[in-house]
């Protein structure tokens, strides 16, 4: 799958936050953003929410990468660890798909800051038809 090829809503989301793909593969996708002042918490690191959000849209990336078209993927649980404080220009996330069925996908997901490992997220991801996901979100919307 090409950049070219994902929806367009999701790329208007990743420029919100800052970030940008940078590799998208089999199974695999590294994303990051440069560190502003807006990702920041209290303590001058980067907040954990923000961790969180890059290290789950890039672990989405690495499973959408292998969807047939028709299908996309959402996330049902991201657990992450928090090794040191997230400081310095840049942070990056790397996924890799580990295993995946029919209806799921369980991916890892590392987060470096400095070139330091600052975080280690593992998350599980269900596979949908997008045309059945779209009409139960209409459903809910009502």
């Amino acid at each position: 799958m090409r950049f070219e090829e994902l929806d367009r809503r999701d790329r208007d989301f990743l420029s919100y936050i800052g970030g940008e793909l940078i590799e998208l593969g089999e199974g695999s996708a590294r994303l990051a953003f440069t560190i502003r002042p807006h990702h920041m918490q209290h303590l001058g690191v980067v907040h954990g929410g923000a961790i969180a959000t890059l290290a789950d849209h890039c672990g989405w990336y690495a499973v959408i990468s292998q969807l047939d078209p028709g299908y996309t993927s959402v996330t049902i649980e991201l657990k992450i660890n928090y090794l040191q404080p997230a400081v310095g220009t840049r942070l990056e996330a790397e996924a890799k798909v580990k295993n995946r069925t029919k209806r799921t996908a369980f991916t890892t997901i590392e987060m470096f800051s400095n070139k330091t490992l600052v975080a280690f997220a593992t998350a599980t991801y269900s596979i949908v038809d997008e045309s059945r996901l779209q009409t139960r979100i209409a459903h809910v919307k009502q």
